[in-house]
């Protein structure tokens, strides 16, 4: 394969799975610069890396999901180094990750995504393979863990969400 050809392939994934860069970025970056910012670094990471893709060992997407929730976490963490912030993922976050904004978005989908941004980076990279409905192999992989720690981090996480639907609930009542 030419160096082109090499080029124009990593090209050709990239532009298929974009939206795992924008999914990334857009949960890990706080705005529209810095999601940007991600991206951009995101992709400089896959492409350094490109090489030692192995299309043998699994997907693309799952590699690239590998990648770029790395390079997120790590990112965040220099962030976290610098200065403390923190913003909750809500509704309006949808645009820049690929989905869709609703004009009144559901309570509980709302609080759903409050939840999520309130995770911690490893917890949210979970979270979002997760709802991607990746098998517990492929989170396992991407986030360099055990398929036992998955499952039993997803339990955890589920459990605190439920804990937070039930005092939402009676504070609703009283």
């Amino acid at each position: 394969m030419t160096d082109r050809q090499y080029q124009q392939r990593f090209e050709a994934l990239l532009r298929e799975h974009q939206g795992i860069v924008l999914k990334v970025a857009g949960a890990y970056a706080r705005d529209r610069e810095e999601r940007n910012d991600l991206a951009q670094e995101i992709c400089t990471q896959l492409w350094r890396a490109f090489s030692s893709f192995d299309e043998r060992l699994g997907r693309f997407s799952t590699w690239m999901y590998r990648i770029a929730l790395n390079v997120a976490i790590s990112q965040r963490r220099r962030v976290r180094s610098a200065q403390v912030y923190f913003e909750p993922l809500e509704a309006h976050h949808l645009d820049s990750i690929g989905g869709h904004a609703i004009d009144e978005p559901d309570e509980r989908l709302a609080a759903l995504y409050r939840f999520i941004g309130q995770l911690d980076p490893l917890n949210r990279a979970l979270i979002l393979l997760y709802l991607e409905d990746r098998s517990y192999a492929e989170i396992a992989y991407v986030l360099g863990i055990s398929e036992t720690n998955v499952a039993t981090k997803i339990s955890r996480v589920k459990q605190k969400l439920r804990e937070q639907a039930a005092q939402m609930a009676l504070s609703e009542e009283t």
